[in-house]
């Protein structure tokens, strides 16, 4: 279902991100991307959002009457859409995804690792050299420890996913002698 998601909002964050940027607004359309997103994430206005005898507009002044008058007219006319089309509940996905396309016009990369084991400072910085190179572009590292993967990493740059660990290997193999 994320992907479903992901795949919905995408469009709308594509449309947003080139209006923010014509407008030279990529920093208050992030925030307040994001403040809708937590909007409609909270529990209450959730089981709203998702509620089919609930009317678009009520939701769509539910919406306006949270956030007040600081909407833009496009950010206003997107949340109309949206409300319209009973989409509101990919505004955390419209958010996330303008947030990537925002970072990646900055010419930064965020890339989260996860790793069985801590990693030296001078393997952190080994790894950004390499991610650097391979995505052409600078890379600001999160890394995780986590145990369970049993060894390697698991590297996370938006959509893409290069999972080398001992857990995914394994995986894979029982996968393919059908435990």
């Amino acid at each position: 279902m994320a992907g479903d998601s992901t795949t919905i909002a995408r469009p709308y964050a594509e449309a947003a991100f080139d209006v923010a940027k014509q407008r030279g607004a990529l920093d208050a359309w992030s925030e307040t991307l994001a403040t809708l997103a937590a909007i409609v994430e909270d529990p209450q206005i959730a089981v709203q959002v998702g509620n089919l005898n609930v009317p678009t507009d009520a939701m769509r002044d539910l919406l306006f009457g949270i956030v007040g008058e600081g909407l833009s007219a496009e950010l206003q006319n997107l949340v109309r859409l949206l409300a319209a089309n009973r989409r509101l509940s990919v505004l955390p996905d419209i958010s996330r995804l303008f947030d990537q396309m925002k970072t990646a016009d900055q010419g930064l990369r965020h890339v989260h690792v996860q790793s069985a084991y801590a990693f030296s400072e001078a393997d952190q910085a080994e790894l950004v050299r390499a991610l650097k190179a391979r995505f052409g572009s600078n890379v600001e590292l999160t890394v995780e420890q986590r145990p369970e993967l049993l060894g390697g990493i698991r590297i996370r740059a938006d959509d893409v996913v290069i999972d080398g660990t001992v857990r995914a290997k394994l995986e894979q193999l029982s996968n393919e002698l059908q435990f």
